[in-house]
């Protein structure tokens, strides 16, 4: 095999373990672990280009929970503590980040996470990660068409055109933009970031103006309302008490705001060159973390005083600007013109974030199939590598936003989001898991860290703690409905309905990894059983024909000058 050589930093493979051997594999299904070297017509295609890959990882997930689900945060707990929570669980987000990129670098596999761990730890767990991945995007989906719609009333209110209408219009174009492609599908996702990447850093620098006192009010807040009335609110009880039940209540709201991030993860089966754009985009998350979701709530904390009357109606209402605490954050400095056009923004989030949910549906779907955990029909694509089969499931699924133009309806909706919200903390947790498995074979196996396109700059250090904080907000993340509150709606008796809509997910995710097993009767993987190479070779060669024919248009010359190389480069 030819063997790659590259600067520092890069790929450097000198000689790795043989597989192991047809004894020692298990059988994960009809396609098995081999599913990424099967025929044409099960291939996905390379299609993501650089740029594409970064503006995903820098603006990818960020949706409606950053922009809208901040103000409910700040008014149940206040400014502090929204920003330790959007801190810690920002460091977690990165932690698992960085474990997915040390995997996705060195085997850019096309069934994604869900392939790594069937491979590196347990089948079943790759089994349980798929389904409860794949339903909390089928469901998520059309929540995402409803909120379309519901934006759409600021304009056209509901009495005059029905949102069902909205729907099928938003549902009829993603489905056009997924099929069309991965190069098409990059291409909007990349102008679509571009815009949510602008919209937040304005509202970043007018939100800065506005504490400095540039605002039509003229008044430099600074952080006065960290003092009056204070910068942590007290939750169902008072001192030391009430001021952790309301820090720990806003971990649920950022670990929302933060859900979707591994995105990145799902797409490496179709970027070019993915162990040099993995790590890049990875590195990006960092930087994402920091300005957007840090700085945005500090920001928002010195402007909008938790107990602002403006604020409480934001928190009552559904989506859209008026529920917003950025609107409420210019209507309180004395600017009422730009609602409007924060509701456009807003509109384009969720279209992004719809379209981006039905693509991750239909891969997660295909990388079941490729796995041999679902039907092989799913893994067949089409010339342009599409997974059309896995693609018209989603969407027929999600058809179901379409109950939501019943009243009676939606309720019963909300509790299926409700449900699916705990999957994404269940596959962070996967995703740690798999990681801390992958270690421990590649240094069983003889892989060393110098041998890797990336690896995680905290080690097994950072997989362990964001595995354990995970764990702790899985479990506690629906506190609320064990304390009793004397006169709180519902509070003097148990709330069971959001009990079993919050931890319904736990079980169902534990019977479907030991239902496979007692089934299956597959073992999990050991460090010498993981297998580590089979498809690395195939992706080797890929690699080194696309850098051959990089450097062949380039001529051996250096694209640009200093300044292009410097900041614009990286994005290309």
């Amino acid at each position: 095999m030819n063997l790659i050589h590259r600067k520092k930093g890069e790929l450097s493979v000198d000689e790795l373990p043989s597989p192991p051997s047809s004894n020692e594999k298990q059988s994960f299904g009809d396609n098995g672990i081999h599913g990424d070297l099967d025929d044409s017509a099960t291939q996905l295609h390379r299609g993501l280009k650089s740029r594409q890959i970064t503006m995903i990882a820098i603006g990818g997930a960020i949706g409606t929970g950053l922009i809208i689900g901040t103000g409910a945060a700040l008014a149940k707990a206040g400014p502090l503590s929204i920003l330790i929570s959007y801190s810690i669980v920002g460091f977690i987000v990165y932690m698992v980040m960085c474990a997915l990129g040390e995997m996705a670098a060195y085997l850019p596999i096309q069934s994604g996470f869900t392939g790594y761990a069937t491979r590196f730890c347990d089948p079943a767990l790759g089994f349980s990660l798929g389904y409860t991945y794949w339903f909390k995007y089928i469901i998520v989906t059309p929540n995402q068409l409803t909120a379309a719609a519901l934006v759409l009333q600021y304009w056209v209110p509901r009495e005059r055109v029905n949102p069902g209408v909205f729907i099928a219009v938003f549902l009829i174009a993603i489905i056009l933009i997924n099929y069309l492609g991965i190069r098409f599908f990059g291409e909007i996702e990349f102008w679509l970031s571009s815009i949510k990447i602008l919209t937040i850093v304005g509202l970043l620098i007018l939100s800065l103006v506005l504490v400095l006192g540039g605002g039509p009010d003229h008044d430099r807040k600074g952080f006065r309302y960290w003092k009056d009335p204070g910068a942590m609110k007290p939750l169902y009880g008072t001192g030391d008490k009430g001021r952790f039940l309301g820090l720990w209540s806003t971990f649920v709201t950022a670990t929302f705001a933060y859900l979707g991030t591994e995105l990145v993860g799902v797409t490496v089966g179709e970027a070019q060159n993915p162990r040099r754009v993995i790590p890049r985009a990875i590195k990006l998350t960092f930087w994402r973390i920091v300005v957007f979701y840090v700085l945005s709530v500090l920001l928002i904390g010195m402007l909008v005083p938790y107990n602002s009357t403006a604020l409480s109606f934001a928190t009552k209402q559904t989506t859209g600007a008026s529920a917003s605490p950025f609107v409420v954050a210019l209507i309180e400095s004395g600017i009422s013109t730009l609602p409007g056009f924060l509701n456009a923004c807003i509109l384009i989030f969720v279209f992004s974030a719809a379209n981006s949910d039905l693509y991750i549906a239909t891969r997660t779907l295909y990388g079941l199939a490729k796995e041999g955990n679902s039907h092989p029909l799913f893994a067949r694509t089409d010339r342009r590598g599409v997974p059309i089969y896995a693609l018209g499931l989603s969407a027929l699924i999600a058809c179901i936003a379409f109950l939501n133009c019943a009243d009676d309806s939606r309720k019963v909706f909300s509790y299926f989001v409700n449900l699916v919200t705990i999957f994404g903390l269940l596959t962070w947790i996967s995703i740690l898991v798999t990681h801390i498995y992958f270690v421990r074979a590649r240094r069983a196996q003889g892989v060393e860290n110098h041998q890797l396109a990336y690896t995680a700059p905290f080690g097994l250090y950072g997989t362990y703690f964001a595995l354990v904080f995970c764990i702790v907000i899985a479990i506690f993340k629906n506190f609320d409905v064990f304390v009793y509150v004397k006169g709180r709606a519902g509070g003097e008796h148990f709330d069971y309905v959001n009990f079993i809509t919050g931890y319904l997910g736990i079980p169902l995710y534990l019977g479907m990894i030991f239902g496979y097993k007692l089934l299956s009767k597959d073992r999990a993987m050991t460090p010498f059983t993981a297998d580590l190479i089979t498809g690395k070779d195939a992706i080797d060669r890929e690699e080194e024909e696309f850098l051959a024919n990089k450097a062949a248009k380039q001529g051996g010359k250096k694209a640009g000058g200093w300044f292009y190389r410097r900041f614009v480069a990286w994005l290309l």
